[in-house]
C-alpha cells in the first residue's frame, strides 16, 4: 500500500520562494495552495514570480493583503496540509495559521540564525561587512526568526561582492539546503536544535535613504555601503552643491589614499576613474557614477562642478540636529 504524499501550503514570494517551491514539487510534496504577495508597482520586479510558478503548475494562489484575517485562515484550515512553508513571505504569520499543519510549520530564513534575525538580512550582513553568510531552515513560532534550528548552508561574501550577488548565491544555499533537509522532514526524523538568540541580533527594513554616505567614515564602510544597496536595490548617494550624485558600483583594494591628508576625504579622478581618498588612509575607486540617471564621466563631472576634483567631501546632516 503506497504511503500518501505529504501535503503542505506554502507562503513564498521573490526568486528564493520560486526555488523553494519548485524543490518542494520536485521532492513530491503535494502543494495545495499558494499564498503570496501582489507585485508594488512602485518596486523593482528584477526578480522571479512565485504566482507564474503556481499558474504553470495548476496550484490555487491567493494574494492577500494579510494572511492572518479569518477568511485566510479557514482556507489554509480546508486544505488540512500536513507542512506549512514560509518562503520569502514578508508578512509574520500569526499564531492560528501556525497551529493548523500536523506536522509543524517551517521557514527558510537568508542569514545564519541567530545572526541577522528580521528583514533584509542579506543586505546588513554586506553593510557590516561579514565574510559569510547563508541560509537556515527552521520551525516557525510566534517570535519572528527564533524557532529551533533543522540546518544551514553558508555563502561566503568576497570583498567586493554586492548584496545582489549575494542574494543570488543565498537563492543556491536555499534549494541545497532544502533538497539535503527535506527527505528527512518528510521521514519524521528531522532534528532541530533551540537556537540561542543571546548570540545573535535583530535588524529591520531599510529604506532609501539609509543609502546616503557619510564620508566621514572609513574607505571600507563606504564600500559596504556602496555594494550593499547597488542596483537592482536603489544605491547609495551623496549631496554636493545641491545636486544628488548616486554611487552605483565601487571596488575597494585597500589602496593607499594619493592626496594630502590634510584633504581628505577627497573625490578626484585619475585618467577615466574616479576615486575617493577617505578619513582612514585608503582609496576606494568608484566605478558606476549618475546624476538624475545618466552617466557620469570626467567631462561630465567637470561640466557640473568645473574641476577634477572635490574637496573636502559633503559631511550629512546629523539627524534630529
Amino acid at each position: 500500500m503506497n504511503t500518501p504524499s505529504p501535503t503542505a501550503v506554502v507562503f513564498a514570494y521573490h526568486s528564493v520562494g520560486v526555488r523553494a517551491l519548485s524543490v518542494l514539487l520536485a521532492q513530491g510534496v503535494r502543494v495545495s495552495l499558494v499564498v503570496t504577495h501582489a507585485d508594488d508597482p512602485h518596486e523593482n520586479q528584477w526578480f522571479d514570480s512565485v504566482a507564474e510558478l503556481a499558474a504553470l503548475e495548476g496550484i490555487e494562489t491567493i494574494l492577500p493583503d494579510n494572511p492572518n484575517t479569518p477568511e485566510v485562515v479557514e482556507r489554509v484550515k480546508s486544505c488540512q496540509p500536513d507542512f506549512i512553508f514560509s518562503f520569502y513571505y514578508r508578512h509574520l504569520l500569526g499564531a492560528a495559521l501556525l497551529d493548523i499543519p500536523a506536522r509543524g510549520a517551517y521557514n527558510l530564513h537568508g542569514s545564519l540564525l541567530p545572526k541577522y534575525r528580521g528583514r533584509v538580512p542579506i543586505n546588513w550582513a554586506v553593510v557590516h561587512g561579514e565574510r559569510e553568510t547563508g541560509v537556515s531552515l527552521h520551525e516557525m513560532i510566534l517570535k519572528p526568526d527564533a524557532g529551533a534550528l533543522l540546518g544551514q548552508e553558508s555563502v561566503a561574501i568576497l570583498p567586493n561582492d554586492t548584496a545582489h550577488g549575494v542574494f543570488q548565491k543565498a537563492v543556491c544555499a536555499g534549494e541545497r539546503l532544502l533538497l539535503r533537509l527535506l527527505p528527512d522532514l518528510l521521514a519524521g526524523t528531522a532534528t532541530a536544535t533551540p537556537l540561542d538568540l543571546r548570540q545573535g541580533s535583530t535588524f529591520g527594513r531599510r529604506r532609501p535613504e539609509d543609502g546616503r554616505i557619510d564620508w566621514q567614515q572609513s574607505a571600507w564602510a563606504i564600500h559596504n555601503l556602496i555594494r550593499a544597496v547597488a542596483p537592482p536595490y536603489p544605491g547609495a548617494f551623496f549631496e554636493v552643491g545641491g545636486v544628488r550624485v548616486e554611487v552605483l558600483r565601487s571596488h575597494y583594494r585597500g589602496e593607499a589614499a594619493r592626496s594630502p591628508r590634510a584633504s581628505w576625504p577627497r573625490l578626484y579622478w585619475e585618467g577615466d576613474r574616479c576615486h575617493a581618498d577617505c578619513l582612514d588612509g585608503q582609496r576606494l575607486q568608484l566605478l558606476q557614477l549618475t546624476v538624475n540617471g545618466l552617466l557620469l564621466d570626467r567631462a561630465a563631472f567637470c561640466q557640473w562642478w568645473g574641476d577634477a576634483d572635490l574637496q573636502p567631501l559633503p559631511v550629512p546632516p546629523i539627524k534630529g540636529g
